[in-house]
């Protein structure tokens, strides 16, 4: 495709009609001329917007943009409503490639039902890998807001779902190639098929209507980071427990080909929830089929965490485990 505005045929055909409208708070959707979208909410209701790239991916591009930001609107406890997509392509690109992209943004939006309500694609030589940027705005009540600088000392940590578990997806397709050599196909299938676990959306409401005073969904930097982060946020310590924090068989195999930890791979889809009497939002959870387990508890001053009898320091995250190996 030519560099500049993708014309407005291709975005009638490809991208305009691969999206359905969902939600009744939407008033003004994408269109050709159209600046703005329209969002119509309550008095009593908070509007939450977050955005974030998709830039460490290629294959599962479109579909990780929604995720990856819904996440952050579930991680305040929200109700995500709808998503803006800007999409930079390299001009090698093929209208096939941008029609996969908009069709696996549009799978993703059904499976957390919001709508895809505007954006802007672009072909330029800007870019030599595809980027999409993502903004998501969703909607909470005024008295259920969650924040991530609201951990108390003595709650639980509770983590949900699998360290890694967005990387691994990432890695299992775009170097499917080379892992091919190493390992099964039905092995490189189950590690792709994780993103059907990337949306923590349920948990984020569950855990909210439980009484969870922070949330952070654990994106770069990983489970570690995410702690972390958590920690700076909300003025604690925190002590982790690494032996209880689940990885999947997958996880672990591929991040010992690769070299890298899958503590610190970026881990969407897995949350990391703050509250008291954890097990009891664990039992919550079970019972909606989501996986999770208590890690460790906030604690007054040090950052550390338990692994193999050490206690080590936590430390401000690094670079993502996931750049270490694009980049070589």
């Amino acid at each position: 495709m030519k560099i500049g505005k993708v014309p407005p045929y291709v975005l009638r055909e490809l991208v305009f009609n691969t999206i359905k409208n969902q939600r009744n708070e939407i008033i003004l959707g994408p269109g050709i001329g159209e600046d703005c979208s329209a969002i119509r909410l309550k008095d009593d209701e908070i509007f939450l917007v977050s955005t974030d790239p998709i830039t460490g991916a290629v294959e599962d591009a479109g579909y990780l943009a929604v995720h990856v930001s819904c996440n952050d609107i579930a991680s305040s406890g929200g109700e995500p409503i709808g998503i803006l997509l800007t999409i930079l392509l390299p001009e090698t690109s093929s209208a096939e490639q941008l029609h996969r992209f908009m069709k696996d943004a549009e799978k993703a939006a059904n499976e957390v039902n919001i709508e895809i309500i505007g954006g802007h694609t672009e072909i330029t030589d800007a870019v030599n890998r595809p980027v999409i940027s993502s903004t998501a705005i969703g909607k909470v009540h005024k008295d259920q807001i969650v924040y991530t600088n609201n951990a108390k000392i003595g709650q639980d940590i509770i983590m949900t779902k699998w360290a890694g578990l967005e990387g691994t997806t990432i890695l299992a397709k775009d170097f499917e190639k080379e892992l091919s050599s190493q390992f099964s196909k039905e092995f490189l299938e189950n590690a792709q098929s994780l993103n059907k676990s990337l949306s923590v959306v349920p948990e984020g409401r569950i855990a909210a209507q439980y009484g969870a005073t922070s949330m952070h969904d654990a994106t770069e930097g990983g489970i570690l980071g995410a702690v972390w982060e958590i920690a700076e946020a909300s003025n604690v310590g925190v002590e982790i427990f690494l032996d209880e924090v689940p990885v999947k068989k997958e996880t672990v195999d591929i991040c010992k080909h690769f070299g890298i930890s899958p503590y610190k791979l970026i881990s969407s889809g897995c949350m990391i929830i703050t509250a008291f009497e954890g097990q009891k939002l664990i039992d919550i959870l079970k019972k909606n089929d989501i996986d999770a387990k208590i890690i460790g508890r906030i604690t007054h001053k040090d950052r550390v965490y338990r692994h193999n009898n050490l206690i080590i320091p936590l430390e401000q995250p690094d670079t993502d485990e996931l750049y270490k190996v694009i980049a070589k």
